[in-house]
This record gives structure tokens, sequence and C-alpha cells, in this order.
């Protein structure tokens, strides 16, 4: 049976993930196999202790943290099997999407959606959010590459729920498909609230799972569906003069069938040129596309097409003809990273408005949207993401040092999230809502969609200790409560503070959580 860590150093560990949030909490278990999570669900339900389920810790809106029993799921379930004559992956929960990528790209095959944090974003961190990546423009979210998931439910029940296998417990009445019909947002994808608008469509119990962010049971492990690697592909950066253009080119590539179209907006093109990128003069943004077939001639042939069909709107248009030519391209996006971890320590860079998604129809007016709130609030932001999905991420960038700096991003939020409503939007596209959206999803799905989600979650989980507070809000939900920054946040020992901006600054989410309450870079040598 695993024991409960309750050490001040260990919990304190666990109090941060990738997004704002700094919530120590009451004790750590890190289970070795099913047994043990089976027997911490049975305990946690007899004592009415949370479970917050937990990979790599780099999810951002904060579904990872909170004040019960961190539940480490990061190393336990390390299962990876690749039946490259049934194109399927068997993985645990630990296993990281790089993992799986490098053992079936042995045969030929891959998982095609990529995760920026592939290197060490979990398979159940990906089940938990429905993740997605650059490619999701062609391929789509997890959802569709999931065959099957190996849980643990209420009363520490070990189930096994496939595709096609049926709707389990819970099910859709008629009035409730009417408001998933009406209700749900339009937009090429969402993360956000639980997914009835994808059971409705398929009827099986999985997809009320994928997505569902460890709020109505634990993934232990996931079998993959996997698809050969397409042969070739070939790529174009094209600069665009207005904002205004953006909609219409994002639409137009998306019709040429595009395996990624990436967006780089000016916010984010100047911290790259500060950190000695070069970047198109005059560019209010950037689209890196790339185009993936089964010939050179095709994937060469169809950038000649976006070239041509867009040169009306384009101020520069640079190709790149082979992978090793898109590895080129690409390489201005890979410098985004490491030109916001040169912030001073006073530039936190903090993602509460983050995952928005909208038609595509509507993103050159989200993006300028997002730029006019950020100035009326003086919250400086970077702005990049999955164009060719209407796709937004956004790292706002306060001055900690400036009055009043909580005020602006509280506003900054709320503006934010009333332009997502008026456009049609969805507040998550990929990272789920965590603690940070949940009480916002009532004025995106109204009041009686949210009495649906309390019922499926009472369904699944009658004691509630499934993750509380995602997804549904916690009574006192206050969505830039617990910051990891400024006096207000929770006090932790300085050395794991600093650890755990390293982490953030590294993206070294695949360090061992527990390593970083040693006093010592170096963990005890055994006796």
């Amino acid at each position: 049976m695993t024991s409960l860590l309750t050490d001040s150093r260990v919990r304190s560990a666990y109090s941060e993930g990738a997004g704002i949030y700094r919530i120590v909490p009451a004790a750590v278990a890190i289970p070795e196999n099913v047994e043990d999570v089976v027997a911490l669900v049975r305990d946690a339900e007899r004592g009415g202790s949370p479970l917050i389920p937990r990979g790599a810790g780099s999810g951002m809106p904060g579904g990872n943290v909170g004040q019960g029993v961190i539940l480490d799921l990061s190393r336990a379930f390390p299962t990876l099997e690749v039946d490259a004559r049934r194109r399927i992956a068997r993985t645990g929960a630990s296993v990281t999407w790089a993992q799986v990528h490098q053992a079936a790209a042995a045969h030929g095959l891959r998982l095609p959606p990529d995760p920026s944090s592939g290197a060490f974003a979990t398979c159940g961190g990906m089940i938990a959010t429905n993740a997605a990546g650059p490619r999701s423009v062609r391929y789509g979210s997890v959802r569709p590459w999931v065959e099957a998931l190996d849980l643990v439910t209420q009363g520490g029940e070990v189930r096994t729920i496939r595709r096609g296998g049926g709707a389990g417990p819970w099910h859709l009445t008629p009035n409730t498909r009417h408001l998933v019909a009406g209700h749900f947002p339009h937009t090429r994808k969402s993360s956000s609230g639980y997914a009835l608008d994808a059971f409705a469509a398929s009827g099986d119990e999985v997809d009320l799972f994928i997505g569902s962010e460890g709020t109505l049971g634990i993934v232990t492990a996931v079998e993959w569906r996997l698809d050969p690697v397409p042969p070739e592909s070939a790529g174009v950066a094209l600069s665009l003069a207005s904002l205004d253009a953006l909609g219409e080119a994002a639409t137009y590539l998306v019709t040429l069938d595009p395996s990624a179209v990436e967006l780089l907006d000016r916010t984010l093109l100047d911290f790259v040129a500060a950190a000695g990128g070069t970047v198109p003069p005059g560019a209010e943004c950037l689209l890196l596309v790339e185009f993936e077939r089964d010939t050179a001639a095709a994937a060469r042939g169809v950038v000649g097409d976006a070239v041509r069909g867009l040169k009306h709107l384009t101020l520069q248009a640079d190709t790149a003809l082979d992978r090793a030519g898109l590895e080129r391209l690409w390489g201005i996006r890979r410098l985004a990273s490491p030109a916001l971890a040169r912030l001073p320590e006073t530039r936190r860079s903090l993602q509460v408005v983050e995952d928005g998604c909208v038609p595509l129809n509507r993103l050159a007016e989200y993006v300028s949207g997002l730029r006019a709130a950020a100035a009326r609030h003086e919250v400086p932001v970077a702005i990049f993401g999955h164009a060719g999905d209407g796709h937004v991420h956004v790292n706002a960038l306060p001055d900690l040092t400036r009055p009043r700096w909580r005020e602006g991003l509280q506003a900054l939020y709320d503006d934010v999230l009333s332009l997502l409503q008026r456009l049609g939007g969805t507040p998550s596209g990929e990272h789920g809502d965590g603690r940070l959206r949940a009480g916002a999803l009532a004025s995106f799905f109204g009041p009686a969609l949210m009495r649906r989600f309390r019922d499926l979650k009472t369904a699944y989980d009658p004691p509630s200790i499934f993750n509380p507070g995602v997804i549904l809000p916690a009574a006192d939900w206050a969505p830039l409560a617990d910051l990891k920054v400024g006096d207000g946040a929770a006090a932790i020992p300085d050395d794991i503070a600093a650890r755990l901006r390293d982490l953030e600054r590294s993206g070294g989410w695949a360090t061992p959580k527990q390593d970083l309450a040693w006093k010592s870079s170096a963990r005890p040598a055994s006796p």
C-alpha cells in the first residue's frame, strides 16, 4: 500500500504546475501499480480526501494542483507496446508522447496529434485534456485516436472501456441532446466542459472520459490508434502586412489540407527579434504552414498553390521543399520560448487567457481584440497559436512592480472571456478548463447544460473525490486566487521555489517532482 507523503518540502515540490497557481497539497501519493490506485481511491472515499491526478505537471489551467492529495502518476505505469500489424500502441498513463512517437517511428508509424509539450506530456495527461497541437488542423485532437482506456473509478472499480463499447451508466435524454446541439461551441476544436457533443455523436462512454481532467476517474492505461508517417512534406512561411488578412489566409490554407498552420503574432515576433531571430520587416503576423503528401511533387505543388493563392495578402513567402528545409523554416518558432525565458524576474509569464478558440472567420477579430484588451489594461502579451483551428495561445507578461498589476490581469481575463462569448468561441481549445476557467463555463454553456454536467459528475463520482473544483467550480471559485507570484503567494522554501522556476524556464517538467524536495541537487544515496 502506498503511504501518503506529508513532509512539507515534498508537498511544496508539488505545489505548482506549468500554469499560474501555487497551491500546497495536504499530501502526495506515488502509486506503484493499479492496486495502489484502487486502495487510494477507496481510502479517499472513506475519508473524504480529494484526489488530484497528475502526470508531469505541464498542464496550464490548474487541474494538476489542489489542496487534497496529489496522485503522482508520472512514473508507475511505463508500459509501451506497439502492434505494427494492427497499428495500435498500448501505453501506461506515465508514458510520454515522445516515447510513443519514438517506438512507433521504428515501424513507420506515429500518433499524429503532437502537443508542443510532447517531450514530457504523459498519455494520462493527454487523455485528461483531449490534447492537441500544431497538426490538429488535419488530424484532430487525441480523441479520434483513442481505442480504449483502463480506469479506476468509483469504489476502486477497475474497468476497461473501448471505442464502440456503448454508453455506460449515464445516458443523454432527448432534451439534453437538444441543449447540446444549441449551446456547444461551433469551433474546430474544444476541450471545455464535459464532451457531451462527442458523446452524443458516438454513444461511446470513452468520449465522456476524454477531456474530463481526472474528475470522473483515474486513467492508468491507453490504447492508441496509430497512422503511417507520410513520406513527403514541404511548407512555407507567409508574412502578412495586415492582421485583417489573417482570417482570409487561414480559411484559404485550410482548403489545401495542411498538416499545420501556426500563427506567430507581432506581439511574439517582437520578442523573437530581440532574441536574435530574423523577422520579416513590417510583418503583423507570420503563418508557418506544413503540408504532408505521398509524393514530393504533390507536397511541392500544394506549396505553390498556397503561395499563389495568397500572393495578394503576403509581404513575403519563404518556401521549404523537404523536411530539412522545414526544420530551418520552423526555427523561428523554436526561438519563442527561449526569448520569453529571458524575461527578468519582475516580468512573469502568466497564462490567464491562454487557450481560446474561435471560428476561423473570427480569428483576426479575436487577435485584434486580444491586443486591444492587453493595451487597455496595460498588460503586455505574446500571442501565438494554431491558426488553422482558430486557436490562440496568450502569454500575459505583467510587470509585477507596477501598482495594481493584479487588477489589470483580472480585467484582461474578464474582457477576453466576454470577447470569446461574443465571437462564438470556446475558452479552451486543447488545455482543458482546470480551476482557471471552471467558474466561467456557465456563461458559455448556460445553466441547463451546467446541470447536466453536474449530473454526469454525480453519476460517476457521488462523493466528489476526483479532482473537485475542476470543470465544475468550487463554491469559493476565484480564478486569479492562489497565484504563484506576488505578495499573496503561498510560502514554500526558497530553494524549492527556485527549482520550480527553473522548470518553468527550461520546460523541464519530466523532472521527478519529489527530487525537488531534497536540500542538495543530488538525491541522497540509499543506505
